[in-house]
């Protein structure tokens, strides 16, 4: 009896460890609201994503994820990626903040903070091992030096002896300040003679272009971000899920965007031929491509106001909070017209490119208005006139729940002399002096002084009318508890 009471008291204490056990999924822990505190707490560094199983980005990030979890367990690293399938662990979503998808945080030692680095495997780990070590690692020999750049993409080698002077802070400090990308610092001379480096020199090393790129210039932690960042990526640079956060992520801020078809042979005809003009402004602007063969890419040519039949073509944007874009005179890309597009546009010589549609014949023949960009500021800014103009995406949900409610506005004041209700597709049409980021947004273009006043009150018939009629006019608008549908992010153009 004694004997079979300890046998069922280890078969217990068995099935006790394996409900313990955390699974993996890839070397990717499968963490839930039963294992999570543990596993924060049994290890001192742990990745964690929150993902919605259905979510496009959350597909692309998932191989690289895997791929990161694999080499940081085969280097034996005490860094673990874990993931939390957000839609099944609410709970677990809702206690971390978890607004979209997909979202990663880092835990050191149980404190969580924001992760900023890439979505590819090598800027994934070297993102979390500068977080857990020196931001530079030491190469002593040649070995390592070899291996270090064997294992990344990109890398960053400064060839120092004097850690000390201004040069070698300059360094550290920019390795401390680029996440996506490991650095690496040197002083042996074997490793000097195999990379034919002196001292003092940086240098990035790189699987493509000419395989390397001295910095060359005065050392500052600025100067060198900017190298970075111009060096790390290719040339010209192919649009994906996985270069996305790369592109719009970087320091280069102005971007010429190639619309081809790959499937067209425009690759070879049109992209290889401009890889000459793209040396010349490296550092000024970055040179993309985008295919438009590809599904997931039309919201990016809607984004332009493109049709595919447009193809092949190209625009330059410029990346602040308005997203200016740019148009060529024509659809010639030859290597000469696209360094002449390029000059004029960084000499300021380039008229902002704003979409608009064609104004439709029945424009004004309903209660609410149907404006364009072209016929916009003739109605909108009638200083005779307030104008009530809610700016619409076609896809949007929360505009079509308010059309029923905006036609009956429309319809209350269609007898006014001094009132207009109206409209415009914001994706289709854009203004210089009125940025629309999300949806709805519906302003007031006030009579008299045309100033423009945001509607943020209850979106009911009873609301608008009072908005409008002026019986909260002075008082702060109460703030609508909805969510607004966001125009496309960077991350999604």
């Amino acid at each position: 009896m004694r004997v079979l009471g300890l046998m069922l008291l280890v078969a217990g204490l068995a099935l006790v460890a394996a409900d313990d056990e955390v699974k993996t999924e890839d070397s990717v822990l499968v963490l839930t609201k039963d294992n999570f505190q543990k596993v924060i707490e049994d290890n001192e560094f742990v990745l964690v994503e929150f993902y919605a199983p259905w979510c496009g980005h959350c597909k692309a990030l998932a191989p690289e994820y895997a791929k990161a979890a694999q080499a940081l367990e085969e280097k034996k690293s005490t860094i673990k990626l874990g993931k939390v399938d957000a839609t099944e662990e609410q709970e677990l979503a809702e206690k971390h903040g978890i607004r979209g998808y997909p979202t990663l945080k880092f835990f050191r030692s149980g404190t969580p903070i924001e992760y900023t680095g890439g979505r590819e495997k090598d800027t994934i780990i070297s993102w979390l091992e500068k977080k857990t070590g020196p931001a530079a690692k030491e190469l002593e020999t040649v070995d390592a030096a070899e291996e270090f750049l064997k294992e990344n993409k990109v890398v960053v080698v400064g060839f120092f002896k004097d850690r000390e002077s201004a040069e070698a802070k300059a360094f550290l400090s920019a390795a401390n300040a680029v996440d996506e990308y490991p650095f690496a610092i040197t002083s042996s001379d074997d490793v000097y003679a195999k990379y034919e480096a002196k001292c003092g020199s940086i240098v990035l090393f790189k699987h493509f272009d000419d395989g390397k790129a001295v910095f060359e210039g005065e050392v500052s932690e600025d100067a060198l971000k900017k190298f970075v960042a111009a060096q790390a990526l290719p040339l010209i640079v192919e649009f994906s899920h996985e270069t996305a956060q790369k592109i719009f992520g970087g320091e280069i801020k102005n971007h010429l965007l190639f619309f081809i078809s790959k499937e067209a042979g425009h690759s070879e005809k049109y992209i290889d031929p401009a890889r000459e003009v793209a040396k010349k402004f490296r550092e000024k602007i970055l040179f993309v491509t985008i295919d438009a063969d590809q599904e997931d890419h039309q919201r990016i040519l809607e984004f332009f106001g493109m049709k595919k039949d447009e193809v092949p073509s190209m625009r330059i944007i410029h990346l602040e909070e308005d997203m200016a874009k740019f148009k060529p005179e024509s659809a010639d890309l030859s290597a000469d017209k696209i360094e002449a597009f390029v000059s004029n546009f960084l000499e300021g010589k380039l008229k902002q490119h704003l979409l608009s549609q064609e104004l439709p014949e029945d424009w004004d023949k309903t209660p609410v208005k149907t404006l364009v960009s072209t016929k916009f500021d003739e109605v909108a800014l009638d200083a005779s006139k307030d104008v009530l103009v809610e700016f619409y995406a076609p896809w949007c949900g929360h505009c079509k729940q308010l059309v029923p409610i905006y036609d009956k506005l429309g319809e209350h004041y269609a007898d006014s002399e001094t009132i207009v209700i109206a409209k415009m597709d914001a994706t289709a049409n854009e203004l210089e002096h009125t940025k629309i980021n999300s949806f709805p947004t519906i302003y007031l273009y006030r009579k008299g002084d045309n100033q423009k006043v945001e509607f943020r009150g209850e979106r009911t018939l009873e609301g608008f009318i009072a908005f409008l009629d002026g019986k909260d006019a002075a008082e702060e608008p109460e703030v609508k508890e909805d969510v607004e549908e966001d125009a496309p992010s960077k991350d999604e153009l």
